[in-house]
C-alpha cells in the first residue's frame, strides 16, 4: 500500500510517500480502506513538536472509508461498512494518511449512505471538540439532540474555521440561537451558510454592543478559539453563570483574567482537549455526532460554509503547508484515486 510517514520531527518536508505492507488488525481492531483523510492543526503540530513515540509515524487523526478486515472479537458483519474514523493517530503509529489504517473498532463509526466520505473525514477532531464545547456549561446539557439547547444563545467565535463551523451546525441542530464572530465579509458569508442566525464582524464598530442587542441577557456559551485576544469581548457579552469553552489560543496572546468580575458573575472557563476528556465523554460525543449526521445536520462544502481544499496523497506535505498557513476551509487528502 501507499502510505505517508515521517521518522523525525520537522517541517512538511519530513513527510515521505512510501510502500508498506497493509497493516493487520489486532484483536478488537478494524482495518479501514481509507478514501479521504482529514488534516487538522493537531496533525502538523504533532509532526513538529511531539516526541516520536514510534520509529515511523503515519499522520492524521481523522478520515473516512470502508472496513475491509476485522480482528478477533469484532463482528464480521462490519466488513464492507462505510465509516468515519477519529483520533486514529492518537498514541498510535497508524494515522489515516495511508491507503489502509487500523484503529480500535469503536473509533470507526458507521457513516450513513447519504453522507459522503468528505463529511466523514471532516468530523473527528472538529466535531468532537465542538460537542465538548457545547456540553460543559453549568446550566446546559451534557448531551446534544434536537431541542437540547433550546432557549440558549451560543457564540461561535471564528465561525469560518472547522471547529467553529461544527459549533454552529451542532448548536443549530440542538435548537440554540447561534451568533458567530468573524473578521471579514467572506467569513461572514461562510458562517451564515453554516447556519449562524447572526454574524458580527469583531473588527468593525462595537461588537459587544451588537451582540448584546441580539442577546440582551447575554450569551450562555462562548466557543472560543483565541482566548487571549477575545477574553474582554467574551466577558462583555457573557451572562451570569455563562461558560467560555476554549479549545485554542490562536495568536498566542497571554490570557489576563479579571478575577473579581469572573467571580461575581460565577463565570465558568472550561479548557478543552480531546485526549484527556475521558472515554465516556468521547463516546457520548460520538453517539450525538452520529445522530446529527443521520439527520443531515453536518454537511460540508462551500455551500454549507466549509470550503473543501483537496490534495492527493502524494502531496500530503502541501496539505500540511495549507493548514499551517491558516487555509479557510477543510483540508482533505484524497487517498483513493
Amino acid at each position: 500500500m501507499k502510505v505517508v510517514v515521517y521518522r523525525d520531527n520537522g517541517g512538511p518536508d519530513v513527510l515521505q510517500l512510501v510502500d508498506r505492507e497493509p497493516p493487520v488488525p489486532a484483536a478488537g481492531e478494524v482495518r479501514v480502506r481509507v478514501a479521504v483523510s482529514g488534516v487538522n492543526p493537531a496533525d502538523w503540530q504533532a509532526r513538529v513538536g511531539q516526541a516520536m513515540a514510534f520509529p515511523e509515524i503515519t499522520p492524521h487523526l481523522d478520515g473516512a472509508g470502508v472496513i475491509d478486515a476485522v480482528g478477533a472479537g469484532v463482528d464480521q458483519s462490519r466488513i464492507g461498512q462505510r465509516v468515519w474514523v477519529y483520533m486514529a493517530a492518537a498514541g498510535r503509529a497508524t494515522g489515516t494518511a495511508a491507503e489502509f489504517t487500523v484503529v480500535p473498532a469503536g473509533q470507526a463509526v458507521p457513516l450513513p449512505d447519504e453522507a459522503g466520505f468528505d463529511v466523514g473525514a471532516a468530523l473527528g477532531v472538529p466535531a468532537l471538540t465542538a460537542h465538548r464545547a457545547l456540553t460543559v456549561a453549568e446550566d446546559g446539557p451534557s448531551r446534544l439532540r434536537p431541542g437540547a439547547l433550546a432557549g440558549k444563545v451560543v457564540l461561535a467565535v471564528g465561525g469560518a474555521g472547522a471547529v467553529g463551523h461544527a459549533v454552529i451546525q451542532l448548536a443549530r441542530w440542538a435548537g440554540a440561537t447561534v451568533i458567530s464572530t468573524v473578521s471579514s465579509p467572506e467569513k461572514a458569508r461562510l458562517a451564515t451558510a453554516a447556519g449562524a442566525h447572526h454574524v458580527v464582524d469583531y473588527r468593525e464598530g462595537d461588537p459587544a454592543a451588537e451582540i448584546r442587542t441580539i442577546a440582551a441577557d447575554g450569551v450562555d456559551i462562548v466557543a472560543e478559539v483565541a482566548l487571549g485576544a477575545n477574553l474582554a469581548l467574551d466577558l462583555a457579552v457573557l451572562r451570569p453563570r455563562g461558560t467560555i469553552s476554549t479549545y485554542a489560543n490562536d495568536g498566542g496572546r497571554p490570557v489576563e483574567v479579571n478575577v473579581l468580575l469572573s467571580m461575581v458573575r460565577n463565570i465558568r472557563m472550561q479548557f478543552i482537549v480531546l485526549y484527556t476528556a475521558g472515554p465516556d465523554v468521547r463516546a457520548a460525543a460520538v453517539a450525538d455526532i452520529a445522530a446529527a449526521v443521520g439527520d443531515g445536520a453536518l454537511p460540508v462544502g462551500e455551500e454549507h460554509g466549509l470550503p473543501l481544499i483537496r490534495f492527493p496523497l502524494d502531496r500530503t506535505a502541501d496539505a500540511h503547508r495549507a493548514v499551517e498557513a491558516g487555509a479557510i476551509g477543510k483540508v482533505l487528502v484524497d487517498v483513493l484515486p
